[in-house]
């Protein structure tokens, strides 16, 4: 069956109008010394041999394997009624609703995923979310930026490195002043992130549990920040909130987070949800969408986008951000993922996490050989176990035994060859957990 929405009539009819012969004239100021002289392109097929196709693509995939990866997307069980849920026709769009009056389902759909985000972080208010955690913190750092009108930004190095990858791209050519406060030994150096924090600096931007792990008390941090004119960031990880200290606890000004392990599946880059909370006092330097509950002329309930002033379809190039387009449905999935577990089963499959984890790093430590990098301070659902060879070896040779064993740290971490980052969700059971210990006391 052809695809091709023109008929070789209109095609011709096209081209006399904008005066060239053929569709090839149009490349004409490509050299030929650049043109492709041929596709590799096969023939069509059927609708059931490309599905026979395809099947024999995805054989090649090994689904089968025991995955002890985090580094901020995690394996969290979903309930098997998110599916269903989620693919009614009514939620089963992933574009911003325009015509609020139209669509006041989606609307308060969105609201009741801010209202829950804002409850887990213990936050005044939320935005309908992001692309992802990395660009979450981008724009908490630009909110942090346009909200004091300084130009530095004091980021810890635990935080992740695929987040400040994130960071240091998109304000590459802002004028801003990005300053990466050392790691000391997998947790955060307090001392050395208070003593960065001056008048000139905008906001400090931190993790927890950080990218190592580790579970830390930011509140002397975020107070001394405070006290500066600073505006405080924290990364979190929402699975988590239910039993770490929150960052409104804290005193955050401003909390984001990948919300991957929110229901949303493991995939290669996503579409992931980058969840974004602030205090109300930061509201109008929020990017995005904002759904908000009022009451019609009739008084009835009503659902509307609200603070649009702030946005690129009404502001331009003044708006607060660019992003326009947003990933309603993987908000929605996050919010039914969390009214289907609830509060209890969320503080319960966060506990299991942690138990699990603390479990497998007694099992490693176990080895003589093995130590933790974080050994003094208290981790979560991922620890760093560090090697006496490099931890690739240890990944390569389990890869062959059908497991997956973590993440080799030194390719962020120069001088952290040895160290990998171990992860278990409540979905590891403790004979995985010891398959896992014997094959890398094997491999050493």
């Amino acid at each position: 069956m052809p695809y091709i929405p023109h008929t070789p009539d209109e095609v011709r009819e096209m081209l006399d109008v904008i005066g060239v012969a053929s569709i090839e004239e149009l490349f004409a100021e490509i050299p030929d010394s650049l043109r492709p002289k041929s596709f590799a392109i096969p023939h069509g097929l059927t609708e059931m041999e490309v599905r026979r196709r395809l099947e024999r693509l995805a054989a090649k995939n090994r689904t089968d394997m025991s995955s002890f990866l985090g580094g901020g997307f995690y394996d969290h069980y979903v309930p098997s009624a998110a599916d269903m849920l989620l693919a009614r026709g009514e939620f089963y769009t992933a574009y911003t609703p325009y015509q609020p009056e139209a669509s006041q389902g989606t609307l308060q759909a969105i609201f009741e995923y801010q209202t829950a985000v804002s409850r887990l972080f213990e936050m005044d208010c939320s935005n309908a979310g992001v692309y992802d955690g990395g660009t979450a913190l981008y724009e908490a750092v630009m909110m942090a930026v346009r909200h004091t009108r300084r130009k530095k930004v004091v980021v810890s190095e635990a935080v992740s490195p695929i987040y400040r990858i994130v960071l240091a791209t998109y304000t590459k050519n802002l004028r801003l002043t990005l300053v990466t406060v050392p790691h000391a030994a997998g947790g955060d150096d307090m001392a050395a992130l208070t003593q960065a924090i001056d008048a000139e600096t905008a906001a400090v931007v931190v993790q927890n549990p950080n990218f190592f792990g580790t579970i830390q008390d930011f509140t002397s941090l975020f107070s001394t920040a405070r006290d500066k004119g600073a505006v405080s960031i924290i990364a979190g990880y929402p699975v988590l909130q239910t039993v770490l200290k929150t960052p409104g606890a804290m005193g955050a000004d401003i909390a984001t987070a990948e919300g991957q392990s929110l229901g949303l599946p493991l995939s290669f880059g996503g579409p992931y949800l980058g969840i974004m909370t602030c205090r109300k006092a930061l509201v109008r330097q929020m990017p995005g969408r904002i759904a908000g509950r009022t009451k019609d002329a009739s008084g009835r309930t009503g659902y509307v986008l609200t603070l649009q002033a702030r946005e690129q379809h009404i502001r331009r190039q003044k708006a607060t951000s660019n992003i326009c387009s947003n990933q309603a449905l993987c908000a929605l999935r996050a919010l039914v993922n969390l009214c289907l577990t609830g509060e209890e089963g969320l503080t319960r499959q966060a506990a299991l996490s942690i138990e699990n984890t603390h479990y497998a790093a007694m099992r490693l430590c176990c080895i003589p050989e093995i130590t933790l990098l974080n050994r003094d301070l208290p981790f979560g659902n991922e620890f760093t176990a560090v090697f006496p060879i490099n931890a690739k070896k240890i990944v390569r040779a389990l890869v062959d035994e059908g497991i997956v064993a973590g993440f080799p740290l030194g390719r962020y971490y120069p001088g952290l060859e040895n160290a990998l980052l171990v992860c278990c969700t409540e979905k590891h059971g403790r004979d995985e957990i010891d398959r896992l210990a014997r094959k890398v006391e094997k491999a050493l």
